[in-house]
């Protein structure tokens, strides 16, 4: 993928993000993950129902990488089983971290895969994966 694809899978992500908004119901697991370091300050409703994750919501504020990012992830995951969804988290921060992955699992999200060049924003684009994990732990108490 070259460097203007990548652009622009970012920025229409980060404009015209999926599943955004959030919604009103009791059935979905909810996950708030902010930074400390910058304004990234994002909720996210996951609907996980027989080991599917039937629905994923986000909303809040946040900048182009987290915002695109949660946006590239929903699409990746809704539909997926908990351990298919787990792979490509593992996946995920592996490219994140320059370490070896499948990129063939991630879709769109390999648009972050030179994010390393930024440190300081792979936390922004880890972010919405990190909040996936929370809500799959959380699922499992419930």
């Amino acid at each position: 993928m070259d460097n203007n694809m990548k652009k622009m899978i970012m920025l229409e992500h980060y404009q015209n993000p999926l599943n955004h908004g959030l919604v009103d119901n009791d059935g979905y697991v909810k996950i708030n993950m902010n930074s400390k370091s910058c304004i990234d300050n994002l909720d996210f409703m996951f609907k996980i129902e027989n080991d599917i994750i039937k629905d994923v919501r986000f909303d809040g504020e946040a900048c182009a990488i987290s915002t695109s990012s949660a946006s590239i992830m929903t699409e990746l995951i809704i539909g997926k089983k908990i351990d298919e969804a787990k792979e490509i988290i593992e996946n995920y921060e592996n490219m994140i971290n320059e370490k070896a992955y499948n990129e063939n699992l991630l879709g769109e999200a390999n648009c972050y895969d030179e994010i390393y060049k930024q440190p300081n924003r792979k936390k922004c684009a880890l972010l919405p994966y990190e909040g996936l994990k929370k809500a799959i732990e959380k699922s499992k108490v419930n």
